[in-house]
């Protein structure tokens, strides 16, 4: 059996007492509280970005294409899906799925109340499985196969609570064009994101609906919403889907077009690394103070040891197996109780946030392996690195001086 191992076994918490078992036991939990909370912050940290991404994503793709205006009217300019870009695009195994919409300004009526909203025409292609986590109650728009318009409209919850309406009731929108319209629509589902942009005044209705008021072809959309298999891969594609377009179409990310949503997205990524920082920082501090700690507690042992003929290398491992036999204790429980968090949290939605500030009713969890093995590598390198620090102390270390020492 390896002798410094054997010695460092000899001299762990589990087979001493008092102050050397506290030292350890005061290590382990620095260890475990510090990686716990480290794979605690990137669950969330993710679960944040993947839940309010998705919502994103879910109402407006990954990309827009569309024709190319001078003014900011809110009324889209129409396209054909005869261009180059929709006939080709599914062509590419990067993308999804491509949809087209429309989008049109109008005041909606309740009882007693009138809103100012921006219809968004969808038709049968529209992803409604991206959709279906923010729809609370009701059903999606059931489209028609012909030419006729479907009199179905989703309202958010918010728009629904201003003007006193729910899944069932008839609603009025009038659209400001020459001459004036209006159309008479059944709410059938209530959506909910919780995002600003799209909770106060956009509302789903059929793309058909839009076509006949403009008086467009039936082949005519206002744009095209595209989806990538791997959102993460969006400013990769762009320039592909850039090359792909025709020469009056228009390609916007959701990323640039929502940027103050992805901005502070991103902030918060920036907050957790200073964080992750931090916590190595104490981590490493704390290994080296212990384990200046027990070497100053075993200098009568490193004496007698040296006294024995042995030599400064085999003491020091004897500390740096010490170390890392610490580090494993305390990596184990770090994993499992941040991990547990996890799980608990993923399984219960414990605990509520107030989705007026953070977008989601519930502390979201995404599991990513990769950032939670990383965590892992990472401080086991660092902390293992330090423990030669207070071990090169060994090496000066008077055996005769060691062994008189109390």
């Amino acid at each position: 059996m390896n002798l410094s191992y054997f010695i460092a076994k000899r001299i762990s918490f589990k087979k001493t007492g008092g102050f050397t078992g506290t030292i350890h036991r005061i290590a382990v939990a620095s260890i475990a509280l510090g990686l716990s909370i480290m794979i605690i912050s990137f669950l969330i940290l993710g679960g944040f970005q993947s839940v309010i991404s998705e919502k994103v994503f879910s109402f407006t793709g990954h990309y827009q294409v569309h024709r190319f205006v001078m003014s900011k009217s809110l009324e889209d300019s129409p396209t054909s899906k005869e261009s180059f870009f929709y006939t080709h695009s599914m062509e590419h195994d990067y993308i999804r799925h491509v949809q087209g919409y429309a989008n049109k300004p109008g005041l909606l009526k309740g009882d007693e109340e009138v809103e100012g909203v921006i219809m968004k025409g969808v038709g049968p292609d529209f992803d409604v499985r991206s959709f279906e986590p923010s729809l609370i109650k009701g059903r999606f728009i059931q489209f028609d196969d012909g030419e006729s318009a479907v009199n179905e409209v989703l309202l958010s919850t918010k728009i629904a609570r201003k003007l006193l309406l729910d899944v069932g009731d008839r609603v009025t929108i009038y659209f400001v064009q020459d001459p004036p319209r209006f159309r008479r629509l059944e709410i059938v589902g209530l959506y909910e994101t919780f995002l600003e942009d799209f909770d106060e005044k956009v509302i789903i209705g059929d793309i058909q609906t839009i076509r006949v008021l403009n008086d467009w072809d039936l082949d005519k959309v206002g744009g095209f919403e595209v989806f990538i298999q791997d959102p993460r891969k969006i400013d990769r594609y762009a320039d592909d889907l850039y090359d792909l377009t025709d020469y009056d179409l228009r390609l916007v990310k959701s990323t640039d077009k929502y940027i103050q949503i992805f901005d502070w997205l991103e902030l918060l990524n920036n907050n957790v690394y200073v964080f992750l920082g931090l916590i190595l920082f104490v981590a490493a501090f704390n290994m080296v103070s212990i384990l200046f700690i027990l070497i100053m507690e075993r200098t009568q042992m490193i004496g007698i040891l040296k006294a024995l003929g042995a030599k400064n290398k085999q003491i020091r491992r004897v500390f740096i197996w010490n170390g890392l036999r610490i580090i494993g204790r305390g990596m184990f429980l770090g994993n499992l109780i941040g991990l547990g968090f996890g799980w608990i949290q993923d399984s219960t939605r414990l605990i509520r946030l107030d989705p007026e500030n953070y977008y989601m009713s519930f502390v979201p969890v995404y599991w990513d392996w990769t950032a939670v093995l990383g965590l892992n590598i990472l401080i086991l390198i660092i902390t293992t690195a330090v423990l030669f620090i207070p071990a090169m102390i060994i090496s000066n270390v008077n055996p005769i001086k060691a062994i008189r020492f109390d």
